[in-house]
């Protein structure tokens, strides 16, 4: 381990990414504690507890995935969830925008800053209007708890409305936001990692004291009332993080090999080249934990707008629908899985530009003919692959949580120890290694692991 971080310093352009990467994650932490102007965190985040209590409740996993700082109401409150559900709504605009398509299959540097420009200027949309959402939320909470906002912001109004209290929350989360998004983007470019799931991980993982303590206060070795933990469910707790944590690294690092054979060529007069076998490694998963962040941003920005704007209407029941724990929520979350790791391949896989290559290079498939045969023969094989991974992803995120629910372990428990958010936390660190493995590997190191390569099986 410490060998490996050696190794890591050792690479100047390495060890600065790394401590670049670092002190941006440290600036979002930071923004976790800094409250909204005239909000009282600490009453907030009372509030928050009382009224989550220990049921499975949305705002549970929206808090962690921001680390927090949504029952804190700090200024990044939202979190990254505005800029993964602009993200979703520009790639499906991808898939069903000709001109934009074209552009980026043309020319892809010119169409990937177009789908950027668009991509932010979306986020700021749902930004605006998920953070006045929340103002609202806040003010209901003011009516029945009062103290969380201070008086000064709502004695200023016009027409009996407190404008000055919806400007200042709005324009500051908006903030937060656009501020979190151009941080993914920096480490994204010039850093480590992914930035936008670096920054959920990070948030995840500072919830982890909070998760641990909970065990501790919940454990009761000879009791067996409801809510109280015993030996049996600290055990199962750690079976189930065991087996996900396996089963995520097992399906994100798998693979399946096509053979690869290569013509002779006859060179000159009589020198034979060419020739010998390799292999395309089609990934079980090709996509990662891409389809679960998608998946569970989109549910929680569809859940968290019914539930603000909710109280008494249809939106509120569709919120209490999508509650994490509820039959729909996760019917709903394994059809997303399923259809965002399709998506995602089929953006990113590319089998027609695979069997260009292969045919130009003079290798093909045994039993298969170059072209267009081949192209056919990878999609049918990719896709059978990618079924079988998104069923595996879907059933991994889902499993714990009806575990959970089935032994009545509190849901921030089991959604911190063997769900979603470990499902997202094993997945970014895997691939975070793997870059940091790649660039080890090309200043001719060993690697970042002391026996080997962060490898596929």
């Amino acid at each position: 381990m410490f060998q490996g971080l050696r190794k890591i310093f050792q690479v100047p352009e390495l060890k600065v990414k790394v401590l670049f990467t670092l002190f941006l994650l440290a600036i979002c932490r930071v923004g976790s504690f800094i409250p909204v102007p005239g909000i009282n965190g600490e009453l907030a985040i009372s509030f928050f507890r009382q009224a989550t209590g220990g049921g499975q409740n949305l705002f549970q996993l929206v808090d962690i995935f921001s680390g927090g700082a949504f029952s804190q109401m700090t200024v990044v409150a939202l979190g990254v969830v505005p800029y993964i559900s602009a993200s979703i709504i520009m790639q499906l605009m991808v898939a069903l925008w000709p001109t934009l398509q074209r552009e980026m299959r043309e020319n892809s540097e010119v169409g990937k800053r177009k789908l950027n420009k668009y991509t932010r200027l979306l986020t700021l949309l749902l930004s605006f209007i998920q953070s006045a959402l929340y103002a609202k939320y806040a003010l209901q909470m003011n009516y029945t708890n009062p103290g969380i906002v201070a008086s000064e912001l709502l004695d200023i109004q016009l027409f009996h409305f407190p404008w000055l209290f919806y400007l200042v929350v709005t324009f500051t989360m908006t903030t937060g936001t656009l501020l979190l998004m151009w941080i993914g983007e920096q480490i994204t470019e010039r850093g480590i990692g992914n930035g936008m799931s670096l920054i959920i991980t990070v948030g995840i993982l500072s919830q982890l004291p909070s998760a641990i303590g909970m065990i501790i206060q919940q454990l009761n070795f000879d009791s067996q009332e409801s809510g109280q933990m015993n030996f049996a469910s600290v055990l199962v707790i750690l079976a189930v993080f065991v087996a996900v944590t396996m089963g995520t690294i097992l399906i994100i690092q798998g693979h399946r090999r096509i053979p690869l054979q290569y013509a002779r060529r006859v060179v000159g007069t009589r020198e034979m080249q060419g020739g010998g076998s390799s292999y395309i490694p089609l990934k079980v998963n090709y996509a990662g934990v891409i389809p679960v962040i998608f998946a569970s941003s989109l549910l929680m920005f569809v859940a968290t707008v019914g539930s603000f704007v909710g109280a008494g209407n249809w939106m509120g029941e569709v919120a209490t629908w999508l509650s994490p724990g509820t039959m729909l929520y996760m019917f709903l979350f394994i059809l997303l899985i399923v259809f965002f790791t399709y998506f995602w391949t089929a953006t990113q896989f590319r089998p027609d530009q695979i069997a260009s290559d292969m045919k130009k290079n003079g290798a093909f498939i045994p039993g298969v003919r170059q072209g267009r045969p081949t192209q056919e023969y990878l999609e049918s094989a990719m896709n059978r692959i990618t079924f079988m991974g998104a069923i595996f992803l879907a059933l991994i995120a889902v499993l714990p949580t009806l575990i959970g629910r089935f032994l009545n372990i509190p849901s921030t428990i089991s959604y911190f120890f063997g769900g979603t958010a470990l499902l997202i936390l094993v997945g970014v660190v895997l691939d975070t290694m793997k870059q940091i493995e790649s660039h080890l590997i090309m200043r001719r190191y060993d690697g970042f692991l002391s026996r080997g390569r962060v490898q596929g099986r």
